[in-house]
This record gives C-alpha cells, structure tokens and sequence, in this order.
C-alpha cells in the first residue's frame, strides 16, 4: 500500500519550541504501540524523553497541525557522528509520507546544521518501505534490513552443549568493559553491523556502545545476571560475550552476542545464548527476544535453530555528508 500524501498544512518546528505537555498524548501513544508490537514497557524511555521536553532541553524536530503535534523526532551527536533516536508518528498517520517527511527534515539537519559526517537510525516501530525514500539532500539512505525474532514457551528449555574445558563462561561486570570493547571491535572488523553502527569500528565507540546499552533504558533495563562473558583461560582473554537486558515483566531481550572469530563454529554461541534465555527466564521471562541483521546469514542460521522466529523486520539506515549540499525542497 503506497503512503498517502496529506494536502493539509503542517508544520515542522524544533522540540524545544514545544509547550511543555505537549507529547503526552503522543508518547502514551506510543508507549502503546511498544507494548503491541514488541512486548515491551516503554515507559521508562518515555518519562526520560518526556523530562527533557518538558524543561526544553531536547533536541529534535515536531510535526504540528495548528495546536495538534503530529509526530516527533529526537536527535543527538557523538563524534559527528547524528543519530535520530527514535520517530513516531499518530496511528491515523501512520500510513501517510509524514514520517518519510519528518525523517529527512532531521537528517538534513543533523549534516547541514549540525556539522555531522554521517547518521544513523534503527526505527522498529515504522513501516520500512515508508521509510526507505526519506531522502537527505536529494540521496536516499543505505539501508539495511533487520529481524526481530523471538523464543518463546517450552521452546526457552534449552539443552546445554559442551564448550571445551579451557573456556569458562562468567558472569559480566562493569569491569569487563574495555576487555568488552576490545572484543566488539576485534569481532565486527569487516562486519555488515559495523556499516550499520560505526561504534563497532574502534575501541572508545564500542565502550560508549557498552555504557549506553548497561546505562540507559532504550534497550530496556540491563540485567547482570543474564549477561555473561566467556573467557579463554590459556590467554586469560574474553573471547565470548551475552549481554541482556529486561523489556517488561514477562519479556527478555539479548542485546549483543558476539564470538571471537577464532572461536566460532565450537557451540561458544550456543552457550552464550542457552544462559542468558535460561537466567531471563528465571527472571520471570515468558518470551526472549533479540535483532539481528538479515544479511548475517550465520547468525540468523543459529537464531533460527535455536528456535527463534522472525515476527517482525524493520530497516537500519545510514546517511553519509554529501560532498556539495544542494538546496532542500519539500512538499510542504
């Protein structure tokens, strides 16, 4: 189904324009929509984006209909590098180009004003293919698509398999982070999911990837006990890492997983996975769920065995500076 082009008069204006209480009723919305299409509380990250709206201290851009606020974005920056934290647009809209439209006021404001090189954006809950056309200076995004799959029921009763005894599977802690991010980096060298997160592509990105998913609620509230890391006790390096985090009271979600490549193929993946689903599911959790990008075929292949299955796809897309920035022209 195409998206439907509006003839109304909307108008794009900064978040920190915003009367405060304007997005409640947008992000009990969407709230909502988390909960119905992934299992997952975001309440958390709603009072968060909520707070700083509030005291208009958020960056990011709004869609507004005379005293109706539309849709809203909300955007930041590391290291030049932009980032579109998430988009939502009211369900009545949600087949219309006013996300497509809201995406590309962002982005071009992100590499012209903000002095970006690159953006970044994973939106689950949008329609991917009213997404792909959101074009920044006259270029489309690269995109890529992502899996959401999930393990549910008696299928969480996973049968241990054997890792060779000169790997020992702990428990994570804060401070196996450098060892952590020394292994992201050493893990997605060459990767398709460091096209998709340049965070992979150097040691301090992969440590504020770290600090973000263990910190912060948007990957939901990390959960110590159902992370882990596998050691190789010959070299006393980390080798193996599962980190995971819970999304509502009957709902897991494993965040990262990741294999040395000389350790891969041995069932390491295996393991990571079988003891983080076990300690959610100690934790209470009915359901695990996990992202995984469709062109990592080796992984979707474990996932799948696994028994996860795909319930949802949505698209990552990145954004690179144009070498000349053309003049911007929108519809309305």
């Amino acid at each position: 189904m195409a998206a439907r082009s509006q003839p109304f008069p909307v108008e794009f204006v900064p978040l920190r324009a915003l009367r405060p209480g304007s997005l409640d009723s947008l992000l009990a919305e969407q709230t909502e929509a988390w909960s119905d299409s992934f299992d997952w509380d975001f309440r958390g990250s709603a009072d968060l984006i909520r707070g700083f709206a509030n005291t208009q201290s958020l960056e990011g851009m709004a869609i507004v209909l005379g005293d109706e606020v539309l849709g809203y974005t909300y955007l930041s920056i590391e290291d030049r590098r932009g980032l579109v934290g998430d988009l939502y647009v009211k369900r009545e809209y949600a087949r219309t180009d006013l996300a497509s439209h809201l995406l590309s006021r962002s982005v071009e404001e992100l590499l012209e004003n903000w002095n970006c090189t690159r953006v970044e954006t994973q939106l689950m809950l949008n329609d991917p293919s009213l997404l792909r056309n959101s074009l920044a200076f006259g270029k489309p995004p690269e995109c890529f698509d992502r899996n959401f799959m999930v393990l549910g029921g008696n299928k969480l009763l996973l049968p241990a398999r054997y890792v060779q005894p000169t790997i020992r599977i702990e428990p994570f802690q804060d401070r196996l982070e450098e060892e952590a991010a020394r292994l992201l980096t050493e893990c997605y060298a060459g990767h398709i999911d460091s096209s998709i997160n340049s965070q992979y592509r150097g040691v301090p990105g992969a440590r504020k990837f770290l600090r973000n998913i263990v910190k912060y609620p948007g990957c939901g509230t990390f959960s110590y006990t159902a992370s882990f890391g596998a050691r190789d006790l010959n070299k006393n390096r980390l080798v193996g890492l599962a980190l995971a985090s819970s999304i509502s009271e009957q709902a897991g979600h494993i965040t990262q997983l990741c294999v040395s490549p000389r350790f891969r193929s041995e069932g390491l993946g295996y393991e990571l996975v079988r003891q983080s689903v076990q300690a959610l599911a100690l934790q209470g959790a009915t359901r695990v769920s996990l992202s995984v990008t469709t062109q990592n075929r080796i992984a979707v292949g474990l996932y799948e065995h696994i028994g996860f299955e795909k319930t949802k796809t949505f698209v990552a897309m990145v954004w690179e500076k144009p070498q000349g920035l053309h003049r911007r022209f929108f519809p309305f």
